[in-house]
């Protein structure tokens, strides 16, 4: 596995309610804490308003939101890009689960899961690309 360097160590690692928070930041843009507390209690599980509320606080003071407080309504928005934290989260999985090794990650991920047809061309294209690099 390549090498990171510093990137995203001074941003802690999300726990499953706060990934939960920030898909929804991601695929929605800036929002209001009580919009994030609707999406989720429609989408994913019952939360208390005043639970995500405190949370969405507790990570603005860890740095993985913003809040921009020029407004009546507070309105948060992810720290990071979505793909940065992807990245980290993903090269954690890989360090730790998979010895740093990519190929044991995608041979655990074919074996186990299936894929479409769109899929597989997706797949089998980034394959094309990779092979044509080295």
């Amino acid at each position: 596995m390549k090498d990171k360097g510093s990137k995203n160590q001074s941003s802690p690692e999300p726990t499953r309610s706060e990934l939960e928070i920030l898909q929804v930041l991601w695929e929605f843009g800036p929002s209001t804490a009580r919009f994030v507390n609707d999406h989720l209690n429609e989408h994913k599980r019952k939360v208390i308003y005043m639970s995500t509320l405190k949370l969405m606080q507790i990570m603005v003071e860890k740095g993985l939101l913003k809040k921009d407080e020029s407004q009546l309504k507070h309105i948060y928005s992810p720290a990071q890009e979505e793909s940065k934290t992807k990245s980290f989260l993903l090269d954690r999985v890989v360090d730790t689960l998979f010895n740093g090794s990519a190929g044991k990650l995608m041979m655990q991920l074919l074996g186990d899961k299936e894929m479409s047809e769109k899929e597989w061309e997706v797949f089998s294209e980034v394959i094309r690309k990779i092979d044509q690099k080295q």
